[in-house]
């Protein structure tokens, strides 16, 4: 699956005291940047102009980077004091570097570390200072709009009117950029209010031509156009409900053939505001911080784990399915959450002291402190915990859901997009409790959080797919429909032969649309906004 670009990013440098490598002048710096393939291969993305006679040089050229957010995007910033006209960097004096990932870089939004040299010691008191900034146009048209005295082009009943707003492209052809719904049987039809990007409707230029083209819908697709009109942004935006904006909508055919023409009907529209809507970014560089807890299946299908044929066996390199799914996701979520702590919780199994089943216990067995310490703590604590513990059962996902559910219901309470929760649980199979899932999902879809499922072993994941909404909406055992479709389930299987970074990209790819639905359905802003500057 290829990744999808959420966005670009626009990097800007400057550095701070710099080693001095010239003799009766200052050293003339130029930063490059350089980019790691999955493997180990760095290959060079751009680099800056050479700025002469400076230890603190803040590059006027910036880096344009495709940001993923599914994809651990390791960089490398190197400055060098440039004193030749060869393109090779190699004869040039190094001054230092920085390596960090991207993730990094947007989740502080600007970054200020020390240079190091090749063998890893100061370059000096040299820094870098790193700021992002996302590039885009985050305008959104709302639109209102109602016709009257529309055409009647039905023999039986009235016209089932729709409109289509068009662009033109550079070449003069037109493209449909908005369809409406179908008003059946209405010659002066109120059409939902509905919203798209100022760049789709018109290349965010307030001039350009729109058209929009009024047809009466047929079901066999032979639809008859009305009529239709021109006009720009600056014109519909004068619109508002006291005095809206009126078109004739023409029909040139009917216009031809009869003198007496007037018009097809008029197209009003009453109600056309720009509006600013934040990105999943907009909410990382306001302060939103990703929050991951991690649940682990202990059930007794897994078999025991001390069996090779176990899906809980650590192979002589110390590796299972449920250790490379932690990896894989948590390398990614890891730098968008500051200290670093995550909650990590068993289920399914009898505990000590008392070996009581559990369904929700912390893999360091404190529950006053479920936290590790970073992706490495989590797994540290797995291993530590298999021992300890005896596989059991039933398969029960409510209560992890609900225990994280409980912190996101306390995150709602702050009034800012401040928090986002995800939990990763790692599952062999066949779940119990479907219908306390069902309802513990659908109550979790009001709530900051997302849930990804990673299905291990080969076991039939049919209830799991279900879970995840793609196929229609998930409803609780009551018939409440979730308001969002919140899960993502992926059985690992399907990624064994695959590069590592695939399993991610796959249960990741949906969370920023994710965050930035919930966010915006409850009109929350950043704690700190960049995009209302």
């Amino acid at each position: 699956m290829a990744a999808q670009c959420v966005t670009k990013v626009e990097l800007t440098i400057a550095c701070t005291n710099l080693l001095d490598k010239d003799v009766g002048s200052k050293s003339d710096p130029l930063c490059v940047l350089l980019q790691n393939t999955s493997g180990q291969q760095w290959y060079e993305v751009d680099r800056t102009e050479r700025v002469k006679n400076s230890l603190n040089p803040k590059f006027a050229k910036k880096f344009l980077i495709d940001y993923y957010f599914e994809l651990v995007q390791k960089l490398k910033f190197g400055i060098y004091d440039i004193d030749n006209k060869t393109f090779d960097l190699s004869d040039d004096d190094f001054l230092g570097e920085f390596e960090c990932t991207l993730g990094q870089i947007v989740s502080s939004r600007t970054l200020t570390k020390p240079l190091v040299l090749k063998n890893g010691k100061p370059a000096g008191r040299g820094s870098i200072m790193i700021t992002a900034e996302e590039v885009k146009d985050n305008r959104v048209v709302v639109l209102e709009v109602e016709a009257r005295k529309l055409d009647n082009k039905d023999f039986f009943g009235k016209s089932d009117p729709y409109l289509e707003f068009h662009k033109q492209t550079g070449d003069g052809n037109w493209v449909m950029v908005h369809r409406t719904e179908v008003i059946k049987n209405n010659l002066n039809p109120v059409w939902r209010p509905f919203k798209i990007s100022l760049n789709s409707l018109c290349y965010s230029d307030m001039d350009k031509s729109i058209k929009v083209e009024c047809y009466d819908y047929d079901s066999d697709g032979s639809h008859d156009l009305i009529g239709s009109f021109q006009t720009t942004m600056s014109k519909l935006k004068e619109a508002s409900r006291s005095s809206p904006v009126e078109f004739e909508c023409i029909n040139e055919k009917k216009r031809q053939k009869k003198k007496t023409y007037k018009n097809s009907g008029i197209v009003s529209v009453k109600h056309c505001e720009i509006i600013v809507e934040c990105t999943f970014l907009d909410y990382i560089m306001g302060g939103c911080q990703l929050n991951f807890t991690v649940g682990i299946d202990f059930t007794g299908s897994n078999g025991d784990p001390r069996s090779p044929d176990s899906l809980h066996y650590l192979s002589p390199n110390g590796v299972n399915e449920y250790l490379t799914a932690i990896w894989s996701v948590g390398m990614v979520i890891q730098d968008y959450d500051t200290d670093k702590m995550f909650p990590a919780f068993g289920f399914g199994a009898q505990i000590p002291p008392s070996f009581q089943v559990s369904h929700e216990f912390p893999l360091n067995f404190n529950p006053s402190n479920p936290f590790c310490n970073g992706i490495q703590g989590i797994v540290d604590a797995y291993r530590a915990c298999l021992p300890q513990v005896k596989l059991y059962g039933p398969t029960n996902f409510s209560p992890i859901i609900n225990h994280v559910a409980r912190f996101a219901a306390a995150a709602t309470q702050q009034q800012t997009a401040s928090q986002y929760f995800i939990l990763l649980i790692i599952t062999d199979g066949v779940i119990t409790d479907l219908d306390q899932t069902r309802t513990a999902i659908v109550n979790a879809s009001k709530l900051p959080m997302s849930i990804i499922i990673v299905g291990v072993g080969g076991a039939d994941f049919d209830a799991m797919e279900f879970l995840d909404g793609d196929n229609g909406v998930l409803r609780s055992s009551s018939g409440e429909p979730a308001v969002r479709d919140i899960v993502q389930f992926v059985p690992f299987r399907k990624f064994q032969n695959s590069p590592k970074e695939a399993l991610a990209q796959c249960v990741l790819a949906e969370v920023p649309q994710q965050v930035v639905n919930y966010f915006s359905t409850y009109k929350l802003q950043p704690p700190n906004n960049p995009a209302a500057k």
